[in-house]
């Protein structure tokens, strides 16, 4: 992988849907709504100063988000933060850098 570019894309591990479940109120904040199902599925990472994961979560049986999540480095000692996301994504939507 280049210095700065995102990762191939992995089926999401239990660290993964951790993440995604410490950012979830975040996003139901922004969105104004609340989700039952929220099943990270896929990602990618960014190395830069800690790691953006781009992460696909299904929200329901057909639909889809994208998040982009930073974790900063350990000595920094803060949780995950949502970055941005986006909407009305689909099972088959790649994910790319946004």
């Amino acid at each position: 992988m280049m210095p700065g570019g995102l990762s191939e894309t992995k089926p999401a591990t239990p660290e993964v849907q951790h993440i995604v479940n410490q950012v979830k109120p975040q996003f139901e904040s922004k969105e104004n709504k609340t989700y039952d199902t929220f099943k990270a599925i896929v990602y990618k990472t960014q190395v830069v100063a800690g790691i953006n994961y781009f992460i696909k979560v299904q929200v329901c049986d057909d639909n889809y988000v994208h998040l982009r999540v930073f974790v900063g480095l350990p000595h920094e000692n803060q949780g995950p933060s949502l970055v941005s996301f986006q909407t009305g994504k689909t099972r088959d939507d790649p994910l790319t850098y946004f």
